[in-house]
């Protein structure tokens, strides 16, 4: 009988569990890997900034209204009541004794409408609301804000309008009015599709505006006209920071969108630079997302040395915390991460909360049977 030598088998089986468990060991560590750039989520930025992850955080979170219609804006009243503006026309009222109100002469085409709303600093005394509105004139296109008095019965009474001839087109309408903590009315306009008017500071289009209560020219504007920033391509959200700076968000043209520090007369670059580019001159973002990562985003908030700021293509909340001595950015954190879809809009509330609102309805997200909705966030579950 031939016998037979076991060593080569012995061998070939250790071979073969060698190759095993390399394959298992590099699929192992091909998956965390990945699960890490999940994490991640959004490419770095060009800058040095550290990417956060994501926080499953629904269960801390309350509906606070729901089946909205392309909501843009949110502001609350004394009493605790919150107002919301649709892009279609309609101021909705939340609260003790909620109400839909019809806005007159809103012209309604792409992303152009019903945009943004600010009430007085005195409101209180004046009962004045400011709303931003798309309209036609002579038929053609154009933006604008009206001053009405706001009644108790909750109708607007008293229309004025305080400011006309921003150029409209069916996209890039900028939109977000807010009064700054020197009681005067800020306004973003867009280019209007026509990119060269951000550079013109003879128009009103691509610029950051600074008017007062009656729709003139705030003393100590730069170009002694309502222009008080220029170069800017759709910016949508203005916050100041607890030492009065001015922050402002900014979509890019593919990717490259931008959180910017905004200065009198500076000029933000657009058609010329954006993203990383630089030019004597012209002033760079504080932070971008980078050519490969779109944030698409919109209204802005300050609260507790952080930025917080919506994100539509992104749809993330992302959050941004600012070095307490330069005016920079030292991480920038994502959360909710496709749990909402688009989010349009963050205010922080009087309350000590922050509250989204999301825009699912607007003709590029999928929505689901509560959207529209807004959501109340605790920011300490946010994390530091």
């Amino acid at each position: 009988m031939k016998l037979i030598d076991e060593k080569p088998q012995i061998m070939n089986k250790n071979l073969i569990y060698s190759v095993i468990a390399i394959i298992l060991l590099f699929g192992i560590g091909f998956y965390l890997f990945n699960q890490r750039l999940i994490a991640l989520f959004f490419q770095p930025t060009e800058t040095t900034i550290q990417t956060g992850s994501n926080n499953a955080l629904k269960n801390h979170n309350l509906i606070i209204a729901k089946h909205l219609s392309s909501p843009w804006e949110m502001a609350f009243l004394p009493d605790s009541s919150l107002l919301v503006t649709e892009r279609e026309g309609r101021l909705q009222k939340f609260g003790a004794a909620e109400k839909t109100i019809a806005v007159p002469d809103v012209y309604v085409i792409g992303e152009g409408g019903l945009l943004g709303m600010a009430l007085d600093p005195d409101f209180n005394n004046t009962r004045y609301i400011y709303l931003y509105q798309t309209t036609k004139k002579n038929g053609s296109l154009q933006n604008r804000i009206v001053r009405y008095t706001y009644n108790d019965q909750g109708r607007l009474d008293d229309k004025i309008i305080i400011f006309d001839g921003i150029p409209a087109a069916r996209f890039h309408n900028g939109g977000r009015i807010a009064f700054g903590p020197d009681g005067y009315l800020y306004v973003t306009t867009g280019d209007a599709q026509s990119p060269s008017l951000a550079q013109d500071t003879n128009s009103l289009g691509g610029k950051i505006l600074r008017i007062t209560k009656h729709g003139e020219p705030a003393p100590g504007n730069p170009f002694n006209t309502a222009i008080y920033s220029y170069g800017h391509r759709n910016p949508q959200g203005l916050a100041w920071d607890n030492q009065g700076r001015l922050w402002s968000t900014e979509h890019g043209a593919s990717g490259n969108d931008e959180l910017n520090l905004i200065r009198p007369g500076g000029n933000y670059g657009w058609p010329v630079i954006e993203g990383n580019e630089s030019k004597q001159g012209m002033v760079a973002p504080v932070i971008h997302s980078g050519k490969n990562e779109t944030w698409a985003p919109t209204g802005i908030a300050y609260l507790d040395g952080r930025l917080f700021f919506g994100g539509l293509r992104g749809q993330t909340l992302y959050e941004a915390t600012i070095d307490p001595e330069k005016a920079q950015v030292n991480q920038l954190r994502g959360h909710f991460r496709k749990q909402y879809g688009r989010i349009r809009n963050i205010i922080a509330a009087p309350d000590g909360f922050l509250y989204i609102m999301s825009s699912n309805r607007d003709g590029r997200g999928n929505p689901i049977a509560d959207d529209d909705r807004i959501i109340r966030i605790d920011p300490a579950a946010l994390g530091n």
